[in-house]
Parts: structure tokens; sequence; C-alpha cells
């Protein structure tokens, strides 16, 4: 039986609520600001075969990576009512170590061997080991950059395993910030799955799974629509990494994407080998990015869910910077190297489709990780965040300034927070005017923002742009590069874009993110 328009509407939206209230209560149950103000989180519903039914508007590289790992949780084990499955492990549909995943099957009364559906969540933790605080560390294998977990159960049957638990808060820097988030993580869970089992009852079971069977296809024929308005051919580009922080220098991306019967394959061919450095990509995080460009070519009514991508097919050879293979470092690669996935899909896409496609953005999440210990508490501390940028102009106007794009879309720390929870002072933050590049339509400006240590401090810097900068398109002018440096005994010393240093107390480091590319040229 057919699900009219009306009724599909209704339930994508009674879907995508739920995941949105998931949002809502881990956000205002978690311990850690990156999760409490910068929303370092996403939630998501699946159906019974584990395919993705509805999402919150949270974090891109999440939502597109996150079935995998719903995948990989359950492939490896079978589940029970009260089970949670909890894994952060890039090779089993993960992004980063720090990126924490639960999973949770949702049983309805009447049945008990079958999940109807499943409940998923994804937050950044601040600090899950390593060898630096907030587990962001310019690494050489993955061995160092934290606790690695595959799928394993951290709730049975209702009950928190507790041998898991002790492992992962063992592993830990900040033990008690770590258990509230993932309490926090497991109470969404809850609230989705009893969610989704009152959308059962009151909408019918046959009903809701023909309406979540409907979406997706709704889904894929939109993607289709939106691909056949797209002019058939083939079409190319490559945009560099500025080093891997390991001695490799500006590394390629380069893709190539035949667009052609409402459909498309995206070939990265040609792209560099996988690097000593943690900037490879695996493959959840490279399709994550794919999936998010070609969102951005449709109209922004069409559901999020598993069906968009079964017109896309992606070639990510096995061993490169997009499909990196174990034991490969990849805390970069989620946060850096997707970025210039988009970066340069956006820039063949620009070929085919030049009066819709902007100019690059900043193309950083300008990572800084701060850790040691807080005298002041006499407590370890580690605190980690992503600092915006520009966004790149397009053919409608200006690109806005200071902003998270494309990859990101997290929420700046207050600067109240950040100074009443860490032994750390804000003494600049503010807009880089000016910086984005020149065009009919000028590109954003990034930001500038200066953190002062109040005690000794371990700083991991993980930024990209400040060698390459973000291009500009149809005439218009590259964004600014970004800067890092240091500020010691009131004298800057220029950083490194990857680099890992010890600040004394008074030092300052500053961080100068980059602005978008211009589009168009001058009159």
């Amino acid at each position: 039986m057919p699900v009219d328009a009306i009724t599909l509407e209704v339930f994508n939206h009674r879907l995508s609520a739920i995941a949105e209230e998931m949002g809502v209560a881990l956000c205002r149950s978690a311990f850690s600001p990156n999760i409490k103000e910068r929303r370092d989180f996403s939630c998501a519903l699946f159906d019974g075969a584990g395919k993705m039914v509805a999402q919150a508007a949270h974090i891109p590289v999440h939502l597109g990576s996150t079935p995998l790992s719903v995948q990989a949780a359950i492939a490896q084990m079978p589940l029970a009512p009260g089970d949670v499955v909890m894994l952060n492990d890039p090779y089993a549909g993960g992004t980063h170590l720090p990126d924490v995943t639960v999973v949770a099957p949702v049983f309805l009364p009447d049945a008990r061997r079958t999940p109807f559906g499943y409940v998923a969540n994804r937050a950044h933790h601040a600090d899950i080991g390593g060898s630096a605080p907030g587990s962001m560390p310019l690494a050489t294998e993955i061995y160092q950059e934290g606790l690695r977990l595959p799928p394993v159960r951290i709730v049975a049957r209702g009950h928190i395993v507790d041998d898991v638990l002790r492992l992962f808060l063992t592993n830990t820097r900040v033990t008690d910030e770590r258990r509230g988030d993932l309490l926090a993580q497991l109470a969404a869970l809850r609230l989705g799955a009893i969610r989704m089992r009152e959308l059962v009852k009151r909408s019918g079971r046959e009903a809701t799974v023909r309406a979540m069977e409907a979406l997706q296809a709704y889904s894929a024929r939109r993607m289709s629509a939106t691909l056949r308005r797209l002019p058939r051919g083939v079409y190319r580009a490559e945009d560099w990494m500025d080093d891997d922080g390991a001695g490799t220098k500006r590394i390629p991306i380069r893709v190539t994407i035949r667009i052609g019967a409402g459909r498309v394959l995206v070939d990265f061919a040609g792209t560099a080998p996988q690097v000593r450095g943690g900037i490879n990509a695996n493959y959840a995080v490279t399709l994550a990015a794919v999936l998010y460009t070609f969102q951005l070519l449709g109209s922004g009514d069409i559901p999020a869910n598993a069906g968009l991508l079964r017109p896309i097919r992606v070639l990510a050879p096995p061993g490169t910077l997009v499909n990196a293979e174990c034991p490969a470092a990849v805390a970069g690669g989620n946060v850096e190297t997707s970025q210039r996935i988009v970066d340069v899909l956006l820039k063949a896409l620009a070929v085919a489709a030049p009066a819709r496609i902007p100019a690059a953005s900043s193309g950083s999440m300008n990572n800084l990780a701060l850790g040691g210990y807080d005298p002041f508490r006499q407590r370890s501390f580690a605190y980690y965040e992503t600092i915006a940028g520009g966004a790149g102009a397009g053919p409608d106007g200006p690109g806005l300034s200071g902003v998270h794009t494309h990859m990101t879309n997290t929420l700046n720390t207050p600067i109240e927070a950040l100074e009443a929870a860490y032994p750390l002072r804000v003494s600049r933050y503010g807009l880089r005017t000016g910086r984005g590049g020149a065009g009919k339509h000028r590109g954003g400006g990034g930001i500038v923002r200066e953190i002062e240590a109040l005690a000794t401090v371990q700083a991991t810097l993980l930024t990209e742009r400040r060698r390459v900068r973000p291009y500009g398109l149809q005439g218009g002018s590259a964004g600014q590069n970004g800067r890092n440096t240091l500020v010691r005994a009131g004298h800057p010393r220029a950083l490194a874009g990857k680099t890992t240093l010890t600040l004394a107390a008074g030092e300052r480091i500053r961080i100068m993110t980059p602005g978008g590319g211009g589009w168009g040229r001058r009159r």
C-alpha cells in the first residue's frame, strides 16, 4: 500500500523530532563544555536492517559515517532488549578515537526477539587517552591516539557492564567528565527508544515500517532528480593538504566525478597514499564528505536518510589518504582531511554547475587541544575545541565571517564557560576582517582567538590552510591562509600548522583562522 505525501511528511517530521529530542537530552545532561556548550554530538534513528531513517541537524561528518558504526555493531553481536553497544574504532565505521558511538536496539512489547529499529548517537569526548591531552596528538600510528574500542556491550539487559566502564574510564585523564558524558549518551538512547515505541503505538507497526521504507525511496528519487539536473559528463579536480605533521608536505587529493542518468560515480584514484602523520581519513569519513557535498546540491527539504546514497557510488582506493588502512593514524582525517575532500568535490562540481557552487571556505576545523594539571581545582583537565573560519563567497553573495563550515556544525565555546572550567584565560577573540578573498563577492573573514595559560599546559594544534590557501572561483581570489603564533615573554613566534608544545603560566597561543575564497571577477 503506497504512502501518500501528507503521511510521508508527517512521519518525516515525527522521526526527525525524536532525533532532535535525543540531542536536547544529551546536551542538557552532558558534563564537558565540548558537548554541553559546543554541542559536538549527533543523533540518528535506524530501521530494523540498520539503515538510517532520520537524523537531527547535527554534525555532517558524524551523521554520514555513523551508519557504518551501526552496521558494525549489528554484525558483531546479537542484541537483546536493554543492550547498548559502544565503539569508536575508525576501522569499524568510526571517525577518530574521541568520537564515541553508542547504539541500542529498539524492541516492541510484543516482539522481543527481533529489533524493530535502532537508536544511536556519537559524541566527541575531550580526552580518551593517547600521547597528548585532548587525544588529538601528532601521532604516526593509531595506537598513539588513545583507547580504541571495537563494538562492545556497555549495557547488558539494562545494566551497565562495570568491567567495560572501568576499562573505558581508566584510559582517560578526566574520569568524572568521561563518565558524565557517557551516561548522558546512554540517557539519550533511552529517550529515543521510548519515543520510537510511542510512535509505533500511535501509528501502528506496519504503517511505521512502510513510512520508513517510503522515506528512503523518496530521498533516493529526489537525489536522482538532483543529479539529473546536472549536465552529464566527467569532472576532475585536485587540491592539497598542507602537510601531515610528520614531514610530508603538499599532499594531493584528486577526484573524478562521472555524472549521468540520475547517478554519479565519485572516484578518488590518484589521491596520495596514506601518510605517516595523523591526517589519514578512513572510508567512513570520505563517504560522509561525499554525501554531504551532494546534499548541498539538492533542496533543503530532502529527508536525510540512507536513501540519499542509493544513486551515489564512491571509489576510494584502499591504502590512500581517503581510505586509510590500519594502523594509520587518523585523528586529523576526521576534522581536516574531510574538509579538503569537500573542497575538491566542490571544485570539480563548479565546472558542472558554475552558478551554484561557492568558493572554498576556510578548509580547516582549526583544532586546539589543551590539558595538564589544574592547580586551582587540584585535578587534571583536558579541553578541546574547533575554531570557526571564513565561508567561501558564492554566486548569490559574500561569504559569512567567523562561522563553522561544511563538515563541522558545532558552536564556539563561550569565554565564560571556558574560563570557569579550566586554568585558561581568553585574552583576545574577534574577527579577522578583510581576510576573505576578493572578487565580485568577497569571502568571509576568519577569527583571531588567543588563549593564555594560567598554569603549565600542554597544547596541540592540528590545523590546515596555513600554506595552501582556500581557492576562489570564477575569477575570485583565494582567501587568506591561517596563522598560529606563540606569545612568550611578550614576543610572538610563528608556530607550524601541526605542533605540540608546552605553555608556561602567562604564555599565550594565538590562532588566526583562514578566510574564505572570493567568487567572480571584480568589476
